[in-house]
């Protein structure tokens, strides 16, 4: 059973997966494909085209511009905004208002588990790894690696996390173990990777 607020404008082309709730005031444009058991916040906005897999967040005042993509399991903090155009400007150079033919969007990416923290700015085009963690307030300019947990203006590395969400324990030898869960990671030229069972 799909959830809609009476309240919410979901756009009648747009699609909402089985078990998705859109709550008072969110804003679901056309063309928007949200998977199963999502949670669209109050307030929160999501742009024409956008895509969304299963078991995704956005939290109150979200602002989720197209072309964003998020894979499943995405959290995106309260008013975090994804942004989507290079160079904004109201106006083109002779002073006329610019339309939407008059540039080319660019979305942000993220991918499978990744969190984003309440007030961060992610500035297109840019892509937020597997299970990475964004911290409130940050501001990401580049792209960001599977497993790190980034912080600032702009965003910078921190330290990594595992898929609980906690940082990791430095066990020796490029070798990291999550304290919640046991799984153990390895570090390979700045890239984190999970050992298998």
């Amino acid at each position: 059973m799909v959830r809609v607020h009476p309240s919410a404008d979901v756009d009648e082309r747009a699609q909402l997966g089985e078990g998705t709730s859109v709550w008072h005031l969110a804003q679901v444009r056309e063309g928007a494909v949200l998977g199963r058991s999502c949670i669209v916040g109050r307030g929160a906005y999501v742009g024409p085209g956008v895509s969304m897999g299963d078991h995704c967040k956005l939290q109150n005042y979200a602002l989720v511009y197209e072309p964003a993509v998020l894979e499943s399991g995405v959290f995106v903090g309260p008013a975090a905004v994804f942004t989507n155009d290079h160079y904004p400007r109201a106006v083109s150079p002779d002073g006329s208002l610019k339309s939407a033919s008059d540039w080319e969007p660019v979305g942000v990416t993220c991918r499978e588990g990744s969190s984003i923290g309440a007030r961060a700015v992610c500035v297109a085009p840019v892509t937020i790894g597997r299970w990475a963690m964004v911290a409130a307030g940050s501001v990401v300019v580049r792209d960001v690696p599977d497993f790190a947990l980034v912080a600032g203006v702009p965003a910078r590395f921190v330290r990594w996390v595992g898929r609980a969400g906690v940082p990791l324990e430095d066990v020796g030898g490029g070798r990291f173990r999550c304290p919640s869960t046991g799984q153990e990671y390895v570090e390979n030229e700045q890239t984190l990777t999970e050992v298998p069972s």
